[in-house]
């Protein structure tokens, strides 16, 4: 089976005044389907098809460009979608707040780190929340659409939370004030959605 590109849980102006409805059409109907078509396009015929996405990220040459790249934009755009909600923001409960709290000291010290990791992220890329086997949580960037379940990316686990920090996820709204959409996103976050990929993956 091919990859298909997910149908958004909500509406495309449904993360409105945070994220503008045209930046998500575009973003969805171009950049992800792109995405997707390639990814297809560069796993026809090879041992990566019909494999999990997760499987080939996992098992990947990182020097075969074309579904490094396109596999995790896939993965990372398919991600990101989920983790944000219309009813998102305030903070996470449960057992997720209480692995920030012991992991990076503090909620308000979790979102500075994280903010830090995607406002600091050098060109295109994305900030990460990853959860270790062990249960417990990382943060890192990653450039273009590289993610921690690749290998030697420097930052191992599972990601349960992504950052689109690309211009052309924030351009049409924020122009150059990539640091103002980055605090935006913590207004549309779906923690009960991280909060379960949490518990699905430590």
């Amino acid at each position: 089976m091919a990859f298909e590109l997910p149908k958004l849980p909500y509406a495309y102006d449904a993360l409105e005044p945070n994220i503008d409805a045209r930046t998500m059409e575009i973003h969805h109907t171009k950049h992800h389907n792109g995405y997707t078509t390639k990814l297809n396009a560069a796993i026809e015929g090879t041992d990566n098809e019909g494999k999990t996405i997760e499987n080939i990220l996992g098992n990947l040459d990182m020097d075969n460009k074309a579904v490094r790249n396109n596999g995790g934009g896939f993965y990372n755009h398919s991600l990101f979608w989920e983790i944000m909600s219309p009813n998102g923001g305030g903070e996470p409960s449960g057992e997720l707040a209480d692995a920030i709290k012991s992991s990076f000291g503090s909620f308000s010290d979790f979102k500075e780190k994280f903010s830090n990791a995607a406002k600091g992220q050098f060109g295109s890329g994305w900030a990460f929340l990853c959860v270790q086997k062990d249960g417990t949580l990382d943060i890192c960037g990653c450039p273009n659409q590289d993610n921690p379940l690749m290998p030697g990316v420097g930052c191992g686990g599972t990601p349960i939370l992504g950052l689109d920090v690309w211009e052309h996820a924030y351009y049409l709204n924020y122009q150059n004030r990539r640091p103002d959409y980055v605090e935006s996103f913590f207004n549309v976050i779906n923690w009960e959605e991280v909060g379960s990929r949490f518990l699905k993956n430590k």
